[in-house]
């Protein structure tokens, strides 16, 4: 077997614990580790790496927890903007959006 990493992240900004009560933080947490399961699935059944990081940003878009595809942060005008990118490692093809 491949040895593989797969690192992940909700979004811009930061949730502080502090900041969630009990029940949001596991719940948080929880979608996290969903996210990881869905992209590691794929992994491990010898899947791409572009297959598998837009199945676990999908479960971190369709949580309430994170900002990830839901137009990131406000900027300093209080307008949603957001940057993101994917690559394909074997054929160098990219694509993005930004702002």
């Amino acid at each position: 077997m491949t040895k593989f990493a797969l690192a992940i992240h909700g979004g811009c900004g930061v949730m502080a614990k502090l900041d969630l009560n009990e029940e949001e933080w596991i719940a948080a947490r929880r979608d996290l580790g969903r996210a990881l399961e869905a992209g590691y699935a794929i992994l491990k059944s010898g899947g791409r790496a572009l297959d598998a990081a837009p199945a676990a940003v999908v479960v971190m878009e369709d949580s309430p927890h994170f900002n990830a595809g839901h137009g990131a942060a406000l900027n300093e005008n209080g307008v949603h903007e957001l940057d993101a990118s994917i690559m394909d490692g074997r054929s160098l093809a990219a694509g993005a959006v930004s702002a």
